[in-house]
């Protein structure tokens, strides 16, 4: 049988996401299967319409594994199924196409395929699955450029949806589309990528930024080639007086 599985997220993942949401007062279980499952929905159902449920989602999404076609059945975990498979119309997916052609087989007391070359079929479903997933996002940001490239300087409202070493990335509300706001462009303060908490840190202000945060952008560059989006801040820069409040002695020497 060919099925569509999906595994149950590791512990070391479910910890990291546990350390962060303690901060506000929730906790998911780790370590028993059904636990987990029901901790991870009551989570998602305390964190709602709460200033960080876009943030808590997006890392609860971030924690489980892909989900893949194989006939070594395992369960589909975030269902919470023990036998799943995909059977609707055969116009989108072949693992349909193979479902069909199996209870085909069944019903006519026939045979479809040794074990080994269903496995064979499965994997190259799951690789072709990726494939046209990466299609699909590049696609989307080569549009979300082209939409924003007469747009340059134009201001709109954003939620962190992204932070790195390198820069944190920001999708616009009315549109969502996505950029980045580079780290070596962030005026004012020198920040701090603070991987444990998905945030980072200014050294002299302590200003922090923090997935799920609410910020104003403005549009800076459009690079179809690249298929880029960059952005600065606009909202939430500390002001001179708050920089010179914080390190007086440090701002003048910089002045």
């Amino acid at each position: 049988m060919v099925y569509r599985i999906h595994d149950v997220p590791k512990d070391e993942k479910l910890m990291e996401l546990n350390n962060f949401v303690e901060r506000f007062g929730y906790s998911v279980a780790v370590g028993n299967k059904m636990k987990t499952a029901q901790s991870i929905n009551k989570l998602l159902q305390d964190v709602k319409n709460k200033k960080e449920q876009s943030m808590i989602e997006l890392l609860a999404v971030r924690s489980m594994p892909k989900a893949v076609y194989t006939t070594k059945n395992t369960g589909h975990y975030g269902l919470g199924f023990d036998y799943y498979t995909h059977f609707t119309s055969p116009i989108r997916r072949y693992p349909d196409v193979m479902v069909h052609r199996l209870l085909e087989a069944k019903l006519n007391h026939t045979h479809y395929l040794k074990a080994d070359e269903l496995e064979l079929l499965c994997k190259h479903s799951s690789e072709m699955e990726k494939l046209a997933s990466d299609a699909e996002r590049a696609s989307i940001k080569y549009k979300q450029v082209e939409y924003l490239e007469d747009k340059i300087g134009q201001e709109f409202e954003g939620v962190i949806s992204g932070v790195t070493e390198w820069g944190i990335f920001v999708e616009i509300i009315e549109n969502k589309c996505e950029g980045r706001v580079s780290m070596r462009d962030m005026k004012y303060d020198q920040y701090s990528f603070d991987e444990d908490n998905y945030r980072v840190v200014g050294r002299k202000t302590g200003r922090i930024y923090t997935l799920g945060d609410k910020v104003t952008i403005k549009v800076r560059r459009a690079d179809l080639v690249k298929k880029q989006l960059d952005f600065e801040f606009v909202s939430g820069v500390p002001s001179t007086k708050e920089v010179e409040i914080r390190n007086p002695k440090r701002y003048k020497k910089r002045r």
